[in-house]
This record gives structure tokens, C-alpha cells and sequence, in this order.
């Protein structure tokens, strides 16, 4: 359909009416009904995801494989493998509870440090739900249906049937 076809007689585009969904990474809105490319790209993601995953652990490795041949010692080589796998952990944890829950801004922010030094755990939970579902999908339809509900609703009621009112007798 042509620009000007998509146009009603008073010259502005047509709208749908009501609220619309909120776009996801990577995503936009073809998560709502799984069109244009959506199974491609949750397939990219899914693979993007682990490469930069296993990309991060070899740098890890090289990290590590410095701090063993400056000789450092085995406790502060230990308590770098402890850390970035406790952070991993955790990040794997907040990212993963993230798609079915808003987080909370404020504990976003606290954690903010943590959950760069863990960024391995988050990408790969964002690679787990990345092949079920495009990451946050389940929570942005949700919060979608619902908004959707409460408009027709109020449109239902706005614009209710005008017989069964009763009149006011002057």
C-alpha cells in the first residue's frame, strides 16, 4: 500500500487506536505477531549472544593467563576466577528475573558494576531465552494484553449503548 493510499479523506495517516507495543531489542514490534524476520533474528541473537559469550571468555582467559605469568600468586589468581564467576552468577540471575519483572531502577543502578564485571552471565541468559522467545517478550505481551484490555474497556464503556441510560426528567 502506497503513502497516499494510507491516508484517510482528511489527509493524516491512518493509526491504530489505542496503545501500541513497546519495541524490543533487536525486535521491534514483530514479537507481536512473529512477522517479519522473527524466528531469523531470535536465531541471530541466539547465536550473537554465545559468540560474544565465548568471545569474553577467551579474553577472560588471556587476563588470566597474564596474572599467572606475572606471577602474582594463586590466591589473588583464585579470587579473580571467584569474583567473575559470582558476578557471572549474578548477572545470569537479575538479567533472567529482568524478562519477567520490570527491575527496580534503583537496585539497577546499585548494580551496575557488578553487572559489568558479570556480563557473561547476562549474555548468556540473554542466549537461554533467546531460544524460547525473543528476551522480554513474555513481560512486554503481558503488559501489552493488559494495556489493550483496559483500553477496549474504557472505549466499550465510553461509547456504551446509549438505550439503556436512563433519562432525567425535567
Amino acid at each position: 500500500m502506497s503513502a497516499a493510499e494510507n491516508q484517510t479523506t482528511n489527509g493524516t495517516p491512518d493509526t491504530p487506536a489505542g496503545p501500541g507495543p513497546e519495541p524490543l531489542r533487536f525486535f521491534g514490534t514483530t514479537w507481536v505477531d512473529h512477522s517479519g524476520g522473527y524466528t531469523g533474528r531470535r536465531i541471530g541473537v541466539a547465536v550473537g549472544s554465545l559468540a560474544a559469550a565465548a568471545a569474553a571468555c577467551f579474553v577472560l582467559r588471556i587476563a588470566y593467563d597474564g596474572l599467572r605469568i606475572a606471577d602474582i600468586g594463586s590466591f589473588v589468581s583464585l579470587l579473580m576466577v571467584v569474583m567473575f564467576a559470582i558476578c557471572s552468577a549474578l548477572a545470569f540471575r537479575h538479567t533472567w528475573s529482568g524478562y519477567t519483572t520490570r527491575p527496580d531502577p534503583d537496585r539497577q543502578a546499585s548494580l551496575r558494576g557488578l553487572l559489568s564485571i558479570g556480563f557473561i552471565g547476562s549474555l548468556l541468559a540473554y542466549f537461554f531465552r533467546s531460544l524460547t522467545e525473543a528476551p522480554g517478550e513474555k513481560l512486554h505481551r503481558a503488559e501489552y494484553e493488559k494495556a489493550r484490555a483496559e483500553y477496549d474497556k474504557r472505549v466499550t464503556r465510553r461509547s456504551g449503548n446509549p438505550s439503556g441510560k436512563r433519562r432525567r426528567n425535567s
